[in-house]
C-alpha cells in the first residue's frame, strides 16, 4: 500500500516477518530484551530497508536510531520506516528528489479510550466523532493519529524541532469509491500551527499527504519534494 501514496521513493513492505537471519550485529544488539513479536516486527522493518536501499543501489547497511529514534540513513538519503501488527514498510529517496518522508501504519480499529482526547485539536475530534468507523470506512480516530505521526515522521529529521500533537491541524478528503479496488483511500491537509524555517530557507507550514484504509490496516504518508 505504501508504494501506491509515495511513487517518487524505493518502498519496501511485507505483511508478515522475514526472520532476523539478515540482522547486522549492532541491530542484535539493539533489539536485544525486545518482547519476541517486537523483535521480529523490527527486524523486518529493516529488512524492508534494505531492500529500498537495494533499489536505489545502496548497498546493505545497519538502521540504527538517532536523536529522537529517527532512523540514520546514509549520507544523501531519506526515509521512514513504520510497523504495527500485520504489517512493516520502509520508504526512502535521494534528497536530490525528496527532501523528506514521513509514513506510519495502524491497525484499522478504533484507539484506546482516552487517546483521541491527548491528540486531537478541537475541530479533530468533531470530525473524528461524526463517523467513527466500521462499514466499510475507515475509524477516523485512528486516520487522525496515523496521519499525525507521519506528520512528526515528516517534520522531525527535516526541522530537527519538536512537534507535538497539538501543533499540526489535519483536515482529511475521501476518494469517491473505485469499482474493484478494495477499501478507501484519500487526501490530508496538515496545516502546522509553529511553522519554522528549513536550513535552505523555506517556511515550513503545511504539508500534504495521502492515506489508503485496507485489509484492516491505515497506512498514512507524507513526501516533500526537493
Amino acid at each position: 500500500m505504501i508504494d501506491e501514496l509515495i511513487p517518487a521513493a524505493a518502498c519496501a513492505y511485507s505483511f508478515e516477518d522475514f526472520g532476523e537471519d539478515g540482522l547486522f550485529p549492532q541491530e542484535v544488539a539493539l533489539l536485544a530484551g525486545l518482547p519476541d513479536d517486537r523483535r521480529r516486527e523490527s527486524a523486518t522493518v529493516r529488512a524492508c530497508a534494505r531492500q529500498a536501499l537495494t533499489e536505489l543501489g545502496l548497498p546493505p547497511t545497519p538502521v540504527l536510531p538517532g536523536v529522537r529514534n529517527a532512523p540514520q540513513w546514509p549520507a544523501g538519503v531519506v526515509g521512514s520506516m513504520t510497523h504495527c501488527d500485520g504489517y512493516r514498510a520502509a520508504a526512502l529517496a535521494r534528497d536530490s528528489r525528496l527532501l523528506a518522508v514521513g509514513i506510519d501504519a495502524e491497525p484499522d480499529a478504533p484507539l484506546p479510550s482516552g487517546v483521541l482526547e491527548s491528540i486531537a485539536l478541537p475541530s479533530e475530534a468533531a470530525w473524528a466523532a461524526a463517523a467513527p468507523g466500521g462499514g466499510g470506512l475507515p475509524h477516523r480516530g485512528r486516520l487522525l493519529f496515523s496521519a499525525k505521526e507521519s506528520v512528526y515522521k515528516t517534520w522531525y529529521p527535516l526541522m530537527r524541532t519538536e512537534l507535538e500533537f497539538e501543533d499540526a491541524e489535519i483536515r482529511f478528503t475521501q476518494d469517491p469509491p473505485a469499482a474493484g479496488v478494495a477499501g478507501r483511500s484519500g487526501t490530508f491537509h496538515a496545516r502546522v500551527l509553529r511553522p519554522g524555517r528549513h536550513s535552505d530557507g523555506r517556511l515550513v507550514s503545511r504539508f500534504d499527504g495521502g492515506w489508503v484504509a485496507r485489509h484492516g490496516l491505515i497506512v498514512t504518508a507524507i513526501a516533500v519534494a526537493a
